[in-house]
């Protein structure tokens, strides 16, 4: 490497000095990798190539330079940028966990299980409405003082749905036309406006969306062009997930190009990583946020910041929460929320014997009930910790997958059976980490409706996601005291938050399908 790439190495070697040992190394890698693209970039030489080659065979992965000679400044360069952006230091480490966690994969967990303790789950079913009341004043009250964030997972594009955007802009044909994101936008908003009438003082929601790669553009263009739905544009922070190399059976990342490294999302897990580098744990910090309500997108009965939810978890002292659903059937294949050794964890439905996923309490209820679905409820204490600590311990998840490769001759291939690993972190293996956790059983015909599929499927997809908000929205005109003629039933969440103050507006009133119930606040019906 030429002189003068040489000194800008060692000058930020110098500046880094104060840094702790880990952020000196990493720090220090970076350095390195920036002056090699630049000598590359420039004045491409065999001692950069020889630097690289030294480094990746250091970690098994020499053959990423492979078609170096073939390649010209601008990919050398691109290449070089991409193994910088792989973590070197982390590779072996991630192959041979998720080794381990492959070799792991069907065994059944039957004799180290429990149910989540009875003092540690509130089901909503079975708890009087006064305590319910009392927990929601208490989560109006945190959003009131701003204490209150939501965490929304947004990375997936609406591909199986035949829609190529993010997942959060498709319309599942209510008659408002309402997406996903202006849905749960809305629904912040009555909040905010529900905990001002409540306290007096109006708190921010602040929302941090987390996207991927492919859907962080067309995501903030979106809420650009609808104006934040009403939402303050500094209360909408988009960051972007992280991604990990595919590797073959061997270990070794396969090349997606000549020059291009193949990756894929590090699944929703990736959350905690991706809140570290994108500065979002400082900025909970700075503004005061303590607690989040974290969820996916594709949920359209979601009760984006459910005041009852956080007041419980605030009440219980919990730094860490779910949300459950009871499972509808012994094999349905969902997870459960379950005790492992002692320590909170979502067991998968293969990871448990059919005898036991059929047992029953006394009362005829499921032994193991208690359905994950991705909503959860954590401090900004304990994803501090998750950041600082424990993040590098989270289960890898593997997948064998048909991942497309450059062959020897430099032809990209697609095959017909898998070749090689994806590897996910999901976003409830921390669990164990927690000091105090609890959950809380809601019912599923108004908390969760997944959309996830075409129309074709018949399961979780648009109609099923409709039919559910229709039924929900129709339940809550009669329970205060309307009547509905007809199975299409809409309300605007300027009206109602989840059924709350329909009374004055539906009470002895009958409607006919469709009904739609808008603005309540610009004074229409």
């Amino acid at each position: 490497m030429h002189n003068g790439c040489l000194c800008r190495l060692q000058s930020e070697m110098g500046r880094n000095n104060n840094h702790s040992a880990q952020q000196q190394q990493r720090l220090l890698r970076n350095a390195f990798f920036r002056t090699v693209a630049t000598a590359i970039k420039s004045m491409p030489t065999m001692t950069d190539h020889l630097m690289l080659h030294t480094r990746l065979a250091q970690v098994g992965q020499e053959h990423l330079l492979k078609f170096w000679p073939e390649l010209t400044s601008d990919e050398r360069a691109d290449l070089v940028r991409e193994i910088n952006e792989l973590n070197l230091d982390e590779i072996k480490m991630y192959f041979d966990r998720a080794t381990i966690s492959m070799n792991e994969n069907g065994i059944k967990l039957d004799d180290r299980l429990q149910p989540i303790p009875d003092d540690q789950i509130l089901s909503i079913a079975r708890t009087n409405e006064d305590k319910l009341n009392s927990y929601r004043e208490e989560g109006l009250q945190q959003i009131s003082k701003g204490h209150v964030a939501v965490l929304l997972m947004a990375g997936g594009q609406g591909t199986r749905l035949g829609f190529d955007q993010p997942k959060g802009m498709y319309d599942v044909g209510l008659q408002s036309h309402k997406t996903l994101f202006r849905i749960q936008a809305e629904r912040i908003l009555k909040l905010e406006q529900l905990s001002k009438e409540l306290t007096g003082k109006r708190g921010h929601i602040v929302w941090y969306i987390m996207t991927s790669e492919h859907t962080k553009q067309p995501t903030l263009k979106y809420f650009e062009a609808n104006n934040y739905f009403g939402l303050q544009e500094e209360n909408v922070l988009l960051f972007e997930q992280g991604s990990l190399p595919c590797f073959d059976y061997d270990g070794r990342i396969i090349l997606d190009e000549k020059h291009r490294v193949s990756r894929s999302p590090d699944g929703n897990g990736g959350i905690y990583r991706a809140m570290q580098v994108a500065g979002i744990l400082d900025d909970m910090q700075q503004r005061g946020v303590l607690y989040l309500h974290a969820h996916s997108v594709d949920n359209i009965l979601i009760k984006v910041a459910d005041p009852v939810f956080i007041g419980y978890c605030v009440q219980e002292k919990a730094d860490c929460a779910a949300k459950v659903v009871e499972k509808a059937a012994p094999n349905e294949a969902v997870g459960v929320v379950a005790m492992v050794d002692g320590k909170y964890q979502v067991v998968e439905y293969s990871e448990i014997s059919a005898k036991t996923a059929e047992m029953r309490n006394s009362d005829g209820r499921l032994t193991f009930s208690a359905g994950n679905i991705c909503n959860h409820f954590f401090t900004a204490d304990f994803l501090h910790k998750i950041g600082k600590t424990y993040e590098r311990e989270l289960k890898l998840h593997v997948a064998k997958k048909k991942i497309p490769f450059v062959d020897n001759a430099g032809k990209r291939l697609t095959p017909d059976k898998p070749n090689g690993i994806k590897i996910e972190k999901f976003v409830f293996d921390v669990f164990e980490f927690a000091e105090k956790f609890v959950a809380m059983e809601v019912p599923r015909d108004e908390e969760f409706s997944a959309l996830k599929n075409a129309d074709s499927a018949g399961k979780d997809c648009p109609s099923t996601a409709r039919a559910d908000l229709h039924r929900l929205h129709r339940k809550y005109i009669e329970n205060a005291g309307g009547m509905v003629h007809g199975d299409i039933c809409e309300i605007s969440p300027f009206v109602s938050y989840a059924g709350e103050n329909l009374a004055q507006l539906v009470e002895g009133k009958s409607f006919s399908s469709p009904v739609y119930l808008r603005d309540s606040m610009q004074g229409h019906l």
